[in-house]
Order: C-alpha cells, then sequence, then structure tokens
C-alpha cells in the first residue's frame, strides 16, 4: 500500500484536557413539536441536559437537569413536549432509573420514575402511541426477568404492561402496544422468531437463525408500523448482515437492504440515541427511511424516497458521514451530526421546506481540524490468509517511519473499529505514535465468517490476528519493532494481558483498562439476568465455566494463569463498581505481579464501572497512558 501523504505541519502538542474533557455539546435533538432543541453541555462540572429554542443561541438556554455526581448520557423526549426523560445511575454501577424533568419548572429537580432496589435497572424507553402521555419502560423488578411497564409520565403511574414469563423469550410489540413477533432463544441458541396471533396469542414459528453468528442476537429487531412485518438483521443465505423483512402472516422474507460484500453496522443498537443508528426511521411515519453499511467510511443506503431529497441536501453539508438525525413530526425541522475523524459530530440544523441550513455547534470548538490526524483504511491478511481491516492514525508533521506504535484494541469482542474520531487515537498520533486498530477475526461487520472463525480462538488466533496487524506495520517501515505497546478496554484489556504473556518481549508497554483477567470467573459475576444471553457468545466461543472440562480450558487462556510469563511494564486501570468486569478481575493480576517486581501501574476509581466517565477520572487516566508509554516506548516527537 501507498504511505499516507504527509504534508502538514507539526502540530501544537494538545492537552489532555482538550480530548478527554466533557465536550461542550452532545447528542442534540429536536423537540416533537419542532420548536425547541435539547442537548448535553457542561453544568455543574458534568454533562447536563440543556434546552433552547429552535432559534436561539446556547446563552439563551436553559440547563434542565442537575447532576453534580455523574454526567448524563442517555435521555428521551417523550410525546409531550413539556416533559424530558433522562437515564442515570450510580458511580457507574449500570442500575440505571429513568428519571423526569418538567420543562416548565426545571428548578424542582428530577422525579425517579423508576423506584428500583439495587440490581434491577432500565433497559430503554419508547413512547407508545396507543398511550399517549405514556412511555414503554423495560426493566428487570424482578432480577431475573426484564418486563414491560408502562409510565404515565405526567403522574408516573406504573403499570405492567407485558409480563416476561419464559426468560428465553423477547416479545416485540406493534404500534398498539399488543404482541406482535416473538423472538426465543433455544438452548442449542438457536434463535426462533414466531408471529404472536391477535387473538389467541399462540405463536407460529416463521424462522430459525443459527446461533453462533449473531453472539449479541439478532439485530436490529423492528416490528413494521403496521403490525404486519418484522425487520431483522440477518445472513440466512448471505455472508453479508442483510437487513430482511419477515411477513407475519406467510413468514415470507424479503430483502429491505443489502450491499454486496459488506454487512450491516449493528453498533448503534448498543448504545441507542447515542451512536450512530444501525437504522434510520421516520418521526412521522415510523417506517425505516435508510440503514447504515460497514466500509472504509460507514455507508448510507437510503430507502424512501422522500427522505433521499433531505439526506441529498443533509450530505452536502460535510465530507463525513450522516451520523445522528432527528426530526419534528412533520419532518420539516431536522437536526444531524456526522462521523469524520477530524471534525466529530458537527450538529446542523437543516429546513426542508426552505432548504436552509446552519451549524449549531461543534462539540470540540477548540479543536482544529486541520492538526489532527488523518484515519487511514487498511487491509492485510492474518497468517492463514483471513483478510483483515483496520485503520491507521499516524502523526502529522514527521516522517511516517520506524515511528513507536501502540495497537489499540476494541472491546466486546463482538464489536468493530470503525472510521471516526477517537480521541485516544487523536491524542497517542498528536504525541508522536502510530496507532493501528484492527478488526480481528471475531470482530462484528466484515460478515458471518469473520465472526465466527473466532470460536475457540480466545488467545489463540484472536491473539496473533493482532500481532500480524503490528508486524504489517513493521514490514510496510511505519513502526519500530522494538517499540510496540498494545492498549486496550474489556475485551482489549484481556488482549493486552494475553499478549504481554504469550509474546514476551514483543510489547514494550501495555495498558489494561477494565479487562478480565480470569475468564470463568468473569463468567460467574456477570449479572444473573445476562446469563441465558451467553450461549451464542460466551459460552459458543469461549466455554460455560459450569462444564469442567471447558473451565480448565477457560483458565488455561486466562492471563490469571500466564502471569508468571509477564514481564512487560503495565499501566491497569479499573472502576471499583463495575458490574461486568468486577474489581476482583485487575486486583488479582495486580497483586502478584508486583510481588515478583514488575512494574505495574494501577489506578482505581471508586466512582467508576466498566470505563471511566467523569472528566477527572479520563484525565487522570490519559496523563498515565502519557507517561507510561513516553517512558517505555519513547516518542518520535521533540519538544
Amino acid at each position: 500500500m501507498n504511505k499516507p501523504a504527509n504534508h502538514r505541519p507539526a502540530p501544537r502538542q494538545i492537552e489532555v484536557e482538550e480530548f478527554f474533557a466533557d465536550p461542550a455539546f452532545a447528542n442534540p435533538s429536536i423537540s416533537p413539536d419542532g420548536t425547541r432543541i435539547a442537548y448535553l453541555a457542561p453544568a455543574h462540572g458534568r454533562r447536563n441536559v440543556w434546552v433552547r429554542g429552535i432559534d436561539e443561541e446556547h446563552a439563551a438556554a436553559v440547563c434542565v437537569t442537575h447532576d453534580a455526581r455523574r454526567g448524563i448520557t442517555t435521555y428521551y423526549w417523550p410525546d409531550d413536549s413539556r416533559w424530558l426523560l433522562y437515564l442515570q445511575d450510580t458511580d457507574g454501577n449500570e442500575d440505571w432509573h429513568l428519571y423526569r424533568v418538567d420543562l416548565e419548572a426545571p428548578d424542582q429537580g428530577a422525579i425517579d420514575l423508576t423506584p428500583m432496589p439495587p440490581g434491577s435497572r432500565v433497559f430503554g424507553a419508547d413512547p407508545l402511541p396507543s398511550h399517549p402521555g405514556s412511555m414503554l419502560v423495560a426493566m428487570n423488578k424482578r432480577p431475573l426477568a426484564i418486563d414491560l411497564f408502562r409510565i404515565d409520565v405526567a403522574t408516573g403511574e406504573t403499570t405492567l404492561h407485558h409480563e416476561q414469563v419464559d426468560p428465553t423469550e423477547s416479545v416485540l410489540l406493534d404500534l398498539g402496544g399488543e404482541p406482535a413477533f416473538s423472538s426465543r432463544l433455544a438452548e442449542d441458541g438457536t434463535l426462533e422468531l414466531s408471529a404472536i396471533d391477535r387473538v389467541s396469542g399462540e405463536r407460529r414459528l416463521l424462522r430459525r437463525l443459527g446461533g453462533a453468528e449473531y453472539p449479541v442476537g439478532v439485530q436490529p429487531q423492528l416490528v413494521t408500523p403496521d403490525g404486519a412485518g418484522l425487520l431483522i438483521g440477518a445472513y440466512t443465505d448471505s455472508d453479508d448482515l442483510r437487513l430482511l423483512r419477515l411477513d407475519r402472516e406467510t413468514g415470507a422474507e424479503t430483502l429491505v437492504a443489502a450491499v454486496e460484500g459488506h454487512s450491516l453496522d449493528i453498533l448503534g443498537t448498543m448504545a441507542p440515541g447515542v451512536l450512530p443508528p444501525t437504522v434510520f426511521t421516520s418521526r412521522r411515519t415510523g417506517e425505516v427511511i435508510a440503514a447504515r453499511f460497514v466500509d472504509d467510511k460507514p455507508r448510507i443506503e437510503v430507502l424512501d424516497e422522500h427522505f433521499a431529497k433531505v439526506y441529498a441536501e443533509l450530505s452536502a453539508l460535510s465530507d463525513g458521514v450522516l451520523g445522528t438525525l432527528s426530526s419534528d413530526e412533520s419532518e420539516q425541522r431536522w437536526i444531524a451530526t456526522f462521523v469524520h475523524d477530524r471534525d466529530p459530530a458537527v450538529t446542523w440544523l437543516y429546513d426542508h421546506p426552505t432548504r436552509e441550513s446552519r451549524v449549531l455547534f461543534r462539540p470540540y470548538p477548540h479543536l482544529d481540524p486541520t492538526g489532527l490526524a488523518t484515519m487511514n483504511p487498511v487491509r492485510f491478511a492474518a497468517r492463514d490468509r483471513l483478510p483483515l481491516h483496520g485503520f491507521l492514525t499516524l502523526p502529522t508533521g514527521i516522517a511516517h517511519e520506524g515511528l513507536p506504535l501502540v495497537l489499540l484494541v476494541h472491546g466486546g469482542p463482538w464489536q468493530h473499529d470503525t472510521w471516526g474520531f477517537n480521541p485516544q487515537a487523536q491524542f497517542l498520533a498528536n504525541r508522536g505514535y502510530a496507532v493501528l486498530q484492527v478488526n480481528f477475526r471475531g470482530s462484528t461487520g466484515y460478515g458471518k465468517r469473520h465472526t465466527t472463525a473466532a470460536i475457540g480462538e480466545f488467545a489463540r488466533a484472536m491473539q496473533t490476528d493482532l500481532i500480524d496487524a503490528a508486524d504489517w506495520a513493521v514490514a510496510h517501515g511505519y513502526a519500530d519493532p522494538a517499540r510496540i505497546g498494545i492498549m486496550g478496554g474489556s475485551y482489549g484489556g484481556y488482549a493486552a494481558l494475553v499478549g504481554t504473556a504469550l509474546a514476551p518481549g514483543y510489547f514494550a508497554a501495555a495498558v489494561d483498562y477494565v479487562g478480565v483477567s480470569d475468564l470463568a470467573n468473569f463468567l460467574r459475576t456477570l449479572p444473573p439476568f445476562t446469563r441465558p444471553y451467553n450461549v451464542n457468545s460466551w459460552y459458543a466461543y469461549v466455554g460455560n465455566p459450569d462444564d469442567p472440562t471447558a473451565e480448565a480450558d477457560m483458565r488455561s487462556r486466562s492471563p490469571i494463569a500466564m502471569i508468571d510469563q509477564i514481564t512487560t511494564p503495565l499501566l491497569v486501570a479499573q472502576g471499583a463498581n463495575d458490574a461486568r468486569v468486577v474489581q476482583a478481575e485487575s486486583d488479582n493480576i495486580v497483586a502478584p505481579l508486583r510481588e515478583r517486581g514488575v512494574p505495574v501501574e494501577y489506578l482505581l476509581a471508586t466512582d467508576e464501572g466498566h470505563g471511566f466517565d467523569n472528566a477527572e477520572n479520563q484525565i487522570r487516566l490519559h496523563r498515565a497512558i502519557e507517561r507510561h508509554f513516553a517512558q517505555h516506548l519513547g516518542t518520535s516527537r521533540q519538544r
């Protein structure tokens, strides 16, 4: 491959705070009546929700939430624009509650609409058109069952709407709030999709889908507005994940959206309303109007004639890719953000009748895009010839030869890195490091064969894919083989630990951020309600710790069993309230390594969970990362 051009001058050293403080603006959306805009902005030292008139500036906005303990990420407009709802947990424990604020009296404080004991949480909330003024909320008031409740937003009155009788089944409702389809996980991992009879409630099987190729479930699953169809992301007879429609009466399968050689991008289903969505839906009709696919840059396929005209106008606003999108109920006014590697989430207001548009805000107004590094899509092959895709971010203003390299490993592992603004990659590139992200086998987004190639390959081929990626960077002259670091969170932290053990001397430094050290203990300490969903992910790919043979194999692939092989200087970061990777996963690695004299710095945040959210903790973490890599990898940039 040709090396990316590097004609731009060296940028200033950008302060850690500029990358990792809360953005000045984030997550914008428009009210149903089109008169107001909501968004996140700093207040009380945290991200809070602000609301302003559609034609007003931020100076006229009102901060309607008052959280001084933890930033807000997810909020909702219900059908009545008087109210605004948001989710909040306690210090990262993921016990989410749904709160309401009155926009006519924002100083009155928030009301918890979902008081529940510890261990229970809200999983999501949506307006329920059949019951104006209500939200349909999924939560596990019964610890092992995720039931659907109807909550009157104004009064807080809560009514059980649908009880989950079978813990392996999820029921999907139509717009009338009635059961329409069932998604059931069979014991062998097969996913059974059924239509639910409108009168009798009986299930009629429509389709069985294989299991392990859907490690995070069939995503998305959307009932069509007329209740007559189910939209799903499925492979069926293709290696590509496509958007299909199943007919409720006949079971007939219709192709809705597909791109040859590319898969539907399901990352957005993991954080609805925050990440760019897998599918865009019309606020006016409820129909799907566009779908997102994985490519070197995300690819949008438009599916609706009316939206095609809107999309053409929006696309002219940015050389990035459409990110999040909201409109009023009439679909006259739209608010759009754009995915971009150097100018992220610029937010535009577009008025369709007049075709007028204007920038509302930039999340990072202090960052000059010309001083940031370009994220370059790259491709290479693993040692067994499996095609791998990744992204290489190189520092600006210096020669792209013999650089210290940081291998940045994504979590999941059933996620994927994608083109766009990555503050960690930009921060490291600004400090003079090459940053390589690789979608190793097991990553989603690159087809069924690519994902399932990871079955049984934890600490094996999944790990050698990372080595092969770094070797590629060395072979092409980008990286100095004596100065390679590895860093990642969650699964990425596990990969960093395993990498230091299985390839002694290959990595000069490593960062383990909320990473797994003992696979069996990790699975045993996950929240109990997650266990039915492990059959196609952890159990299929790694093993069930209740099986003694599988447990022994899992231990052999756990960093805790390889600890005597680890000599690489290590930085470990952990949230004390992590509900996914509990604190013991880090404690049990740090203590014995220190006893052996291995250099280990340990950052434990008592007010964080699975990843650091509060800005001061992000800043503390990345200052430590900066010191760690500077000490053990050096830097290519002289200051």
